[in-house]
């Protein structure tokens, strides 16, 4: 049996390495700006005021958002786990990320100069693409492959419609292959601040339902005998890990695999309540999307590649270790 770690420890080391890289993020060198510059910039002393807009205008919204999209993908995917009782279970792999992705298209398409309808959209898409999975697994028979064969093809149906919305429309995005892959570049704080209003919310309200989300294990009858409206309960997780996931799409695009590492990841190390394990997957995720984020930036530097392709890198065989774990458990 795998020995697990304080989640104190935990939390405490996850909190740590989201202050290192997200600080580590404002003031690495570049061409444009020194570490010197940059921190003399942070602590109200900049050499030029083009220093600080570097700081305040690019580099603080891109640190912001991989902190603020790394925790709710986190914690979206944790929720989405512990209500379809799933561990393959994700924004990615269910579809609401390339539902929300679809959705935030459209409302780039029609409203362009409109902050608030794309994430509107975002939630709209995402509350879709959740709804459609967990309606298909009632139809088909609720199990675990299910969940994932209808998250595959719900999330096929959306990918085949952004594709086309890109073809035929590829001004309404920035950068194509940054969207499909997710990235960080371009970003307004006013976006920014506004996702951020939103993911803090749902935070409080994931934070009240990590209750609901201890009895899932013991079944839907037993979690009902103990006066658990199963329900209505697992619906208000799916709207609330669709709330987060959208936010995170209307920033960083199609972001894959966040939400399916660090849920699981913290459940190898911490055998722990909900409330604990969403504390943990926010902070680590947070730190795991910052680093990340930040390996695109330097690794090729001067070229930047989406930080998208890292998370696939480590999240396809991530995935295919569940696959093998869970059959080794089934055949034990």
């Amino acid at each position: 049996m795998k020995k697990k770690i304080s989640p104190t420890f935990l939390f405490a080391l996850g909190l740590i390495l989201c202050i290192f890289f997200f600080l580590l993020s404002l003031l690495w060198k570049t061409t444009s700006l020194s570490f010197t510059e940059a921190f003399l910039a942070l602590t109200g002393r900049a050499l030029k005021n083009s220093h600080t807009a570097i700081l305040f205008s690019v580099r603080f919204p891109r640190a912001l958002a991989s902190l603020i999209c790394g925790a709710s993908l986190s914690v979206a995917g944790l929720l989405l786990q512990s209500a379809l009782n799933n561990a393959l279970a994700s924004p990615g792999v269910i579809g609401v990320n390339s539902g929300a992705g679809f959705f935030v298209l459209l409302a780039s398409l029609i409203f362009p100069l409109s902050l608030s309808v794309k994430i509107e959209a975002a939630f709209l898409g995402a509350l879709l693409s959740c709804f459609l999975v967990y309606g298909i697994c009632l139809s088909a028979g609720v199990s675990k492959t299910s969940v994932v064969l209808s998250g595959v093809a719900v999330s096929s149906l959306f990918s085949a419609g952004i594709d086309v919305t890109l073809t035929l429309h590829p001004e309404i995005v920035a950068d194509k292959v940054s969207f499909s892959l997710g990235g960080f570049s371009a970003l307004s704080i006013k976006h920014v601040y506004a996702v951020t209003a939103i993911s803090l919310l749902a935070f409080v309200l994931a934070f009240f339902l990590c209750p609901g989300l201890d009895l899932f294990p013991l079944g839907d009858e037993a979690a009902f005998s103990l006066g658990l409206n199963v329900k209505a309960h697992r619906i208000l997780c799916i709207l609330t890990a669709a709330l987060l996931a959208s936010g995170s799409v209307s920033l960083s695009g199609l972001l894959g695999f966040v939400g399916l590492l660090v849920p699981n990841i913290i459940r190898l190390f911490c055998d722990s309540s909900s409330r604990v394990k969403l504390l943990l997957s926010a902070v680590w995720g947070g730190a795991f999307l910052l680093f990340c984020d930040f390996l695109s930036r330097v690794l090729f530097f001067p070229y930047e590649v989406p930080v998208g392709l890292f998370l696939s890198c480590l999240g396809a065989p991530f995935f295919i270790f569940l696959l093998i774990r869970k059959r080794r458990r089934l055949e034990a």
